[in-house]
């Protein structure tokens, strides 16, 4: 195997490589993904159950032609936080159900119309800052699951971030042949070992589980203010897909939104949201950290993904394996989250290059200015229970602006139209 040779999607990856593929892009979204279920009060085993199940729907939905692992949306907790504070988490799962299948509708509106309106409300010198916005605005959670943006800074903390984040930089430009592709992973091990050997691992939790265990499974409850106050969810998770889309096709140098088509995929993320609903899990989405992964190590197989959901699927019934992997710590998960939200910030930086923005047309410059200071200062927008802020309050501003440019190039009162 060469040292950087690429994997593509419909490639089969020999079992010897696909388990520890498959183990690095577990690892990849287990932090973030189970800290969901954390801040809801529920049993992450549900959601490690779903993430596998929507996954493998995701793949299914959209031919295996789009490398995605579905883990835990950070765009519902604000909203659900108050449903479950005010009625319990039966009617936030309620929300969940209708917010998916409302995704879905979306999806069939989507088949029917096209999906040629994206480069119209989304030129390249808008969605190159955009697809940026989604690795940089996460940059503080790293930092924060690192333990470097506490009061007191504990030492411990620095090093296991450091002997992680090193072994995944250096590895990455350094490692050879099949060490080459699972460099994530490695950094993982080291990164645990180092944390064993500064004790701040505990395992009581580890020797009280159970050896097998069953996902706790709900149903939802349907309530219409609940609903109403989900709802205006679908706003975020719709901006979030697309740009999700956008950064992999450029990674794997496919257009996704063409091929399975936006549709497909928008159905699958939602329809596995929905399904999350009925089961008691929490909505999922296309997980950034997998991209990532993908970046650094240029396999982007499905099967490397659809192994990946496999084990999740046998972690939620496995209760001590389950709980093995919650005792990584978070310098950790922050070290490695330090390199993969900077490559997908990168691949909206590559959005540019390759698409040739000229800067030297006004319109460009300041979309690209307007979506950048939108997406980093801090300031928020709020619909009702539901707040749009950093990427997806950047993307809407810069879907506005580009469509009022459109209308203004058809009322040829622009002075920049390209001749």
């Amino acid at each position: 195997m060469e040292a950087r040779k690429i994997i593509q999607v419909e490639e089969k990856v020999p079992i010897k490589m696909l388990i520890p593929l498959s183990i690095q892009h577990m690892f990849a979204m287990f932090g973030a993904s189970v800290l969901v279920p954390f801040l809801f009060g529920i049993s992450p085993a549900i959601v490690l159950f779903m993430n596998g199940v929507g996954t493998l729907i995701f793949i299914a939905v959209t031919k295996g032609k789009a490398p995605a692992y579905l883990g835990s949306s950070f765009a519902f907790l604000a909203p659900a936080g108050i449903v479950i504070s005010k009625m319990g988490y039966e009617y936030a799962l309620g929300g969940f159900v209708v917010v998916g299948f409302l995704g879905c509708v979306l999806a069939l509106i989507i088949y029917k119309f096209g999906s040629d309106w994206i480069d119209i409300v989304l030129p390249p010198a808008a969605m190159g800052p955009v697809v940026a916005l989604i690795g940089l605005e996460l940059s503080g959670t790293a930092a924060s699951n690192a333990g470097l943006l506490d009061e007191v800074v504990d030492p411990k903390n620095v090093i296991v971030f450091l002997v992680t984040l090193g072994v995944a930089v250096f590895g990455n430009i350094l490692f050879r042949g099949f060490l080459s592709v699972i460099p994530i992973l490695i950094a993982v091990v080291a990164g645990y070992v180092a944390a064993l050997c500064c004790g701040i691992i505990d395992f009581a939790a580890v020797a009280e589980a159970p050896i097998l265990a069953m996902p706790n499974f709900q149903t939802p409850k349907f309530n219409l203010e609940a609903i109403l106050i989900i709802m205006p969810v679908i706003l975020v998770i719709a901006s979030e897909h697309i740009g999700h889309q956008v950064v992999t096709s450029k990674i794997i140098g496919r257009d996704l939104l063409k091929d399975p088509g936006l549709h497909r995929s928008l159905f699958g993320d939602n329809f596995s949201t929905m399904l999350s609903g009925l089961i008691g899990s929490v909505p999922t989405t296309t997980y950034g950290e997998n991209i990532g992964v993908m970046a650094v190590t240029k396999v982007y197989s499905v099967r490397v993904i659809a192994g990946a959901a496999v084990l999740s699927i046998i972690c939620s019934f496995v209760g001590k394996l389950s709980m093995l992997i919650q005792t990584i710590p978070g310098p950790v998960i922050g070290g490695i989250s330090f390199l993969l939200y900077g490559m997908i910030g990168a691949s909206g930086l590559r959005i540019l290059v390759d698409s040739k923005v000229d800067y030297g047309r006004s319109r460009n410059l300041t979309l690209t200015s307007v979506i950048f200071v939108t997406g980093l200062s801090g300031i928020s927008l709020k619909l009702g229970n539901v707040e749009l802020s950093g990427m997806v309050l950047a993307c809407v501003v810069g879907m506005i602006l580009s469509l009022m440019f459109h209308i203004l190039d058809r009322l040829k009162l622009t002075n920049d139209q390209e001749e």
